[in-house]
């Protein structure tokens, strides 16, 4: 990986510290302002699809009550029914073309949404909001 150099000031407090903890974990200075920053930077897109980046890029300038909405987003009953409607004719193997694509459809729906979803949880967190457990969600009805 290549480096890029910059300089920054810091207060002395944060020199000192940086300086026992690198003194003391046998670390640079550098490696650990490195660190520093890479774990407090959002949460990396890398990994999400190509054609998905630039949405979930441009929800770090969102507001938290409009992340807080997206995280809480559900999916339309009518939609949520027909996807498992298809999904049930799919392990019975008697989806007919029309069908298949329709549930490819709602498949590819539900993945965006849910990638939307905990990407806004994870940019909440990031800033530093309370997220709540797994078992406080809405559970789809």
């Amino acid at each position: 990986m290549s480096t890029q150099q910059i300089t920054i000031e810091l207060p002395e407090p944060v020199m000192r510290q940086l300086m026992r903890i690198a003194a003391a974990t046998h670390q640079s200075i550098e490696a650990l302002v490195a660190q520093s920053v890479l774990s407090n930077l959002p949460p990396s897109v890398d990994n999400a699809p190509p054609e998905l980046q630039t949405d979930l890029l441009s929800m770090q300038g969102l507001s938290v009550k409009e992340l807080y909405t997206i995280a809480q987003t559900q999916t339309e009953p009518i939609q949520y029914n027909r996807h498992t409607e298809l999904l049930q004719k799919n392990a019975a193997n008697q989806l007919t073309p029309a069908e298949r694509q329709e549930l490819s459809a709602l498949r590819q729906s539900a993945d965006h949404l849910m990638l939307c979803k905990a990407y806004a949880w994870s940019l909440l967190r990031w800033r530093g909001q309370k997220i709540p457990a797994l078992a406080d969600l809405p559970v789809p009805v």
